[in-house]
This record gives C-alpha cells, sequence and structure tokens, in this order.
C-alpha cells in the first residue's frame, strides 16, 4: 500500500518508528516531514499528507504530532481527507469500516510505541465495509465538503 507520512517536531520521534514498521511490511512510504525542526508547525505536515491521500498519490496516510488533535483538524481541512484521531484498536478498525477514514492520526505524547504500532497495522487492515447504512452516511458526510 502506498502511505504518505508527516509529523511535527512532537511527533517525529515516533513517525520514524512507525514508518521503519511500515517499510517492513513492505508498504511504499512517503515521508513528507523527513527533518524535525523544533520551531514546525503540525497543520504543514497535515496538510501535506491530506493532500497526497485527497489527490491520490497515496492510498492512506498517517500523522503524528503532539495530541493528535491539530493534526487531525488541519486534515480534515483538506477536501477528500477524512482523518480520524484513535488512540485505541477499536477506533482505528471502526473508523475505516464505517465512516471510511483515510489518514490516522497520533499523538505522540498520548501513546506509547507498542500501542502505535498495534494502532497503526489495525488501520492498515481494515477496509470500508460498503454496507448501506455505512455507504449513507459517507454519501451524507461528503455532501458536507459541497456545503450541502
Amino acid at each position: 500500500m502506498k502511505i504518505a507520512i508527516g509529523a511535527d517536531h512532537a511527533g517525529f520521534a515516533l513517525k520514524n518508528v512507525l514508518a521503519d514498521l511500515l517499510r517492513g511490511h513492505g508498504h511504499a512510504v512517503t515521508d513528507l516531514s523527513p527533518t524535525c525542526d523544533p520551531h514546525d508547525d503540525y497543520p504543514d505536515s497535515a496538510a501535506a499528507v491530506a493532500r497526497a491521500v485527497a489527490g491520490g498519490a497515496a492510498e492512506r496516510g498517517l500523522i503524528v504530532c503532539g495530541s493528535g488533535v491539530g493534526a487531525s483538524v488541519a486534515a480534515n481541512k483538506i477536501k477528500g481527507a477524512r482523518a480520524g484521531l484513535c488512540h485505541d484498536t477499536y477506533s482505528a478498525h471502526q473508523g475505516v469500516e464505517h465512516d471510511d477514514v483515510n489518514i490516522l492520526c497520533l499523538g505522540a505524547r498520548i501513546i506509547g510505541e507498542s500501542l502505535a504500532r498495534e494502532i497503526v497495522e489495525t488501520f492498515l487492515r481494515a477496509h470500508f465495509s460498503n454496507e448501506e447504512r455505512h455507504a449513507r452516511r459517507l454519501r451524507k458526510t461528503l455532501a458536507l465538503d459541497e456545503g450541502r
């Protein structure tokens, strides 16, 4: 799978660990924040990942910042991005299966490395269910992008 990843200074170390994990599983990883700047801002990395996913350069995205909250808010400003903040495995698979989440946001100051690995693996294994109730809700959500 093609995966775009990014992080701010707070998530940089965990992002690198997760990038290695993804490469080890055979995924094609595009790191959109390859260097760490203590003055970087999470909206920059979040927007870069969201644009890569929304534009089709990546199938899924992963953004790591301090809490994951700001990255999620910023990524969701990009049309076509559906970013979910997940700090447990249930939310990671349910977000994809029910809501077609295509970007996972994590908080490096919230969860540890082992749990982050499990969440990422769970997120990537999940697929949208296409059940009518989920498809109907997704259509309604996508219509919000159009102001409807």
